[in-house]
């Protein structure tokens, strides 16, 4: 192992011995060798959607905002309006170039008043902190990276609250279990000080936990001997992976990229073009215009989910076709940008961009995979959403 990470130059977490000794397959991801897998794609899955998984997710970058107008530094420099992020609350956020391209999607944390944290995708991190650092010249803030000295573990699914819970000292149970979801609060956790957040990936209940790098080991085995009984798992990103995509959440590099703004994406909704500044005028922020241009036009293409009426899988780039009265394949109206069977569903599912005119609810269209047209019908997004 030493000798794959010195040919790839891929970093390491602080668990990566851990999850050594747990047997993970590994595998690079964003310039960050992770584990793939522990056991098996299909019982990680099922863990999380039936009882909790445990998730290594210090490869994502963690990015400091203090200062009198940190609120209104992120104002101009992302999509969103944080300064009016409650305290202790999040919020999903873009960060766009000036033709309103997505260089990366975010969660932006208020801690305090004037004290924000933006995590960032692990293989886009160093440029987010860049920007942040750039687009924030002249605001009255710090910017402050301090990816290297967090950890980050996530504990998802039903049972995810009962375990965290059990791991809390007493003072900290209430404000754990109360805890809104995108909401966050300071608690002590197996006896370590940590960022607690009701967020996740997958689709289910759970936490993210921000902990010190040095404490992360600790806290990583806590986690597992307390749920053990409980049926928790150590989990991969092949799990993370189709989780999300039964969750319809996008995933930077297959449904978002610097050629797709958040509108084809079906997420012009955490764009604000109404922002305004102390003196109610509208807030200019990078890619403002474009995106407002944007917003008036049609668009060139739809984000769309797909479920599959065979039993063959699309995967990320295969063509979306028109399907023929007698099966056949037609002419080409998108692509796939994700897609595998659903363990949870029991069916294949895809999410892909295609043109308007295909992109209604009931569309029944087809898949090229492998030279061979597999049905598939334009369904609404999520695929699966916990009761």
């Amino acid at each position: 192992m030493a000798e794959d990470q010195q040919d790839t130059q891929e970093r390491t977490t602080p668990l990566h011995e851990e999850h050594v000794a747990l047997g993970a397959n590994l595998t690079g991801f964003g310039g960050w060798l992770m584990p793939l897998r522990y056991t098996s794609d299909l019982a990680e899955h099922r863990a999380v959607r039936e009882a909790a998984g445990l998730f290594d997710l210090s490869h994502m970058g963690e990015i400091h905002l203090e200062g009198a107008q940190a609120g209104a530094a992120l104002d101009a420099a992302l999509v969103g309006n944080a300064s009016a992020i409650g305290v202790g609350r999040a919020r999903y956020s873009m960060i766009c170039a000036e033709d309103g391209a997505v260089l990366d999607d975010l969660i932006v944390y208020r801690l305090a008043d004037e004290h924000f944290l933006v995590v960032a995708n692990a293989g886009n991190a160093p440029r987010v902190a860049a920007e942040l650092v750039a687009r924030s010249a002249g605001f009255d803030t710090v910017v402050t990276d301090r990816s290297d000295e967090t950890a980050l573990v996530a504990v998802q699914g039903p049972r995810a609250e009962e375990i965290v819970a059990s791991l809390t000292a007493a003072e900290d149970v209430d404000t754990v279990r109360g805890m809104k979801y995108y909401a966050s609060a300071e608690a002590t956790v197996a006896g370590i000080g940590v960022l607690v957040a009701r967020t996740g990936y997958t689709g289910e209940d759970g936490f993210e936990l921000f902990v010190p790098a040095d404490r992360a080991v600790e806290l990583w085995r806590a986690l597992l001997a307390a749920g053990e009984p409980h049926g928790l798992v150590p989990a991969g990103l092949s799990a993370r992976d189709s989780l999300r995509l039964e969750a319809g959440m996008p995933l930077y590099g297959n449904e978002l990229d610097e050629t797709t703004t958040p509108y084809e994406a079906g997420l012009g909704r955490v764009v604000k073009l109404d922002k305004t500044g102390p003196d109610g005028e509208p807030l200019p922020f990078v890619g403002r215009a474009a995106l407002a241009a944007r917003a008036q036009s049609a668009p060139a293409r739809v984000l769309v989910g797909l479920r599959g009426e065979g039993r063959r899988p699309a995967r990320a780039g295969h063509a979306v076709v028109q399907r023929g009265l007698d099966g056949a394949a037609g002419a080409t109206v998108g692509h796939v940008t994700s897609g595998a069977p659903s363990p949870t569903l029991g069916f294949p599912v895809a999410m892909a961009y295609v043109t308007p005119e295909v992109s209604a609810e009931g569309t029944q269209l087809a898949v090229d995979v492998r030279g061979r047209a597999e049905p598939f019908v334009v369904v609404r997004l999520p695929f699966y959403k916990r009761s």
